[in-house]
């Protein structure tokens, strides 16, 4: 699990995720036109990534397709967000959103 939070702790490697939940197996050319960084940047962003098991690549000819792999973030929903009540969270972020739209007005 350790390797999925250093994954997620990076605002670029996020954003390389979403990409291939909007849109899974794209290539690296395809991947890179969604930051502002070089291919061979974005490829060390894919590395980690894949160490973490956060994204899976698979050859097909001479592309190499990346795939988002949501297990490792299921693990992580069940052990450390799933234990606690979804009813409570949602009424703890109404309360915020209130109290921050109250104290803006």
């Amino acid at each position: 699990m350790e390797a999925v939070f250093k994954a997620l702790a990076d605002v670029s490697r996020r954003t390389l995720l979403d990409e291939l939940y909007r849109d899974n197996g794209q290539t690296l050319t395809q991947l890179s036109a969604h930051l502002d960084m070089t291919r061979q940047a974005v490829a060390k962003h894919l590395a980690l990534l894949e160490a973490a098991d956060l994204v899976v690549a698979v050859r097909r000819g001479r592309e190499k397709l990346h795939y988002l792999n949501p297990m490792p973030l299921h693990e992580i929903y069940e052990r450390w967000i799933g234990k606690y009540e979804r009813r409570r969270l949602q009424a703890m972020s109404e309360l915020k959103k209130g109290l921050e739209t109250h104290s803006k007005g």
